[in-house]
């Protein structure tokens, strides 16, 4: 087991050109297991190769215990890599292809075999050792990847996106098993991937990236409950973060017409920053539809979706005007719609139980849960 430090790391490409990876800065404990999520192009998976030593470090430096990697080919820095595509040899059994990197390595036979039998014991693979990977199923086929990394008993697993080629419900076992196994061994993983809900079901801390820099590192928790900016909140979550940029007036952040109430702390940092619109972030569940007759802001349905327990209701904010005048008039509806995108609200998100009786087309009054707002620069994007 090992620490993992990225300082300041950086590749680039194209002298001149934007770095893939722009000054990473990240501290891994020993036996942590850490998830690199961002869109594609972000330099997660680039991060993830120079750490392996399959790309290059152009600036900074990547340490595992305190040992600089920098040109330390790949084979001598002591850690095991599972990939998407799974890279096993269809001609070898399930045993075989786990065995293998120790036969590589000079490992005794008999060692070989006590190791891949430990691995598969772990995996649940005894019963297949004997299997070509044609017989086995795309979640056994992933494990066995697993086992040959197992065996070697590294000092890292590094994990590229090993779920991609998973159907849905594969996914959600196999993303258990992973993290259930990681922490049965201890061992130090840092793990890819595209998918937020993977990063944070399993990460012990996730490192969100974007364009080749860190945007925040920090517990699943903290990157839901405090955003260190507007894009960090609007990836992170599903579905993601209401994000409104909207002008302050005297009594709260105007959305849609209505003024939504600010805490007092809220109203201080606000003036303290000095800005005359704020981007203002509201969470799914954190609206309430209130009843007819009551204050908040309007919106249109446009479509339900029905989860069992719980629905998701995706509209549009409306102007009061446009509630009034919803009856008939074409140009009422035009001048709401129109209205709503001068107030900075183009759709909302709302989390509800499954069973609201809300349908598609209805109009709602929603109030946001004002001591949960997340209120963000309206430039820089950054936590106010």
């Amino acid at each position: 087991m090992a620490d993992v430090v990225f300082d300041q790391a950086s590749r680039i490409y194209t002298p001149g050109a934007k770095p893939a990876v722009d000054r990473l800065d990240l501290e891994i404990g020993d036996g942590e297991f850490v998830v690199l999520v961002g869109p594609s192009g972000s330099g997660k998976s680039t991060a993830l190769r120079m750490l392996a030593g399959l790309e290059e470090i152009d600036g900074g430096a990547i340490r595992i215990d305190g040992d600089n990697m920098v040109g330390v080919p790949s084979r001598d820095r002591d850690i095991a890599m599972v990939f998407q595509n799974y890279a096993l040899y269809p001609n070898k059994t399930v045993g075989e292809n786990m065995a293998f990197p120790l036969r590589m390595a000079g490992v005794d036979k008999s060692e070989r075999a006590e190791k891949v039998r430990d691995a598969a014991r772990i995996l649940g693979l005894t019963d297949y050792l004997d299997r070509k990977p044609g017989a086995l199923s795309g979640g056994q086929r992933q494990r066995v990847a697993m086992g040959r990394a197992i065996v070697r008993e590294p000092r890292v697993f590094l994990m590229d996106e090993p779920l991609s080629n998973l159907d849905a419900k594969m996914r959600v076992s196999t993303r258990t098993e992973i993290a259930s196994l990681q922490r049965r061994l201890g061992v130090t993983t840092v793990y890819v991937t595209h998918d937020q809900v993977e990063a944070m079901t399993m990460g012990d801390r996730v490192a969100l990236l974007a364009d080749g820099r860190l945007q925040q590192f920090a517990t699943p928790a903290d990157l839901y409950d405090r955003p260190a900016n507007a894009f960090v909140a609007g990836f992170i979550g599903s579905p993601a973060m209401n994000l409104f940029t909207v002008p302050v007036t005297e009594k709260g952040a105007r959305i849609a017409g209505w003024d939504v109430p600010l805490p007092r702390d809220a109203r201080a940092t606000i003036a303290e920053h000095g800005v005359q619109t704020v981007t203002i972030g509201i969470r799914p569940e954190q609206w309430r539809i209130v009843g007819d007759g009551e204050e908040g802001v309007p919106a249109h349905v446009d479509v339900v979706e029905e989860l069992g327990s719980d629905a998701f209701l995706y509209g549009r904010p409306d102007s009061p005007a446009d509630g009034a005048a919803a009856g008939g008039a074409e140009d009422g509806a035009e001048n709401g719609a129109e209205n709503g995108a001068e107030n900075g609200a183009d759709t909302v998100v709302v989390r509800t139980t499954g069973r609201s009786g809300v349908r598609r087309g209805d109009r709602i009054t929603l109030v946001p849960d004002t001591e949960g707002l997340h209120l963000f620069h309206p430039e820089s994007g950054e936590r106010l």
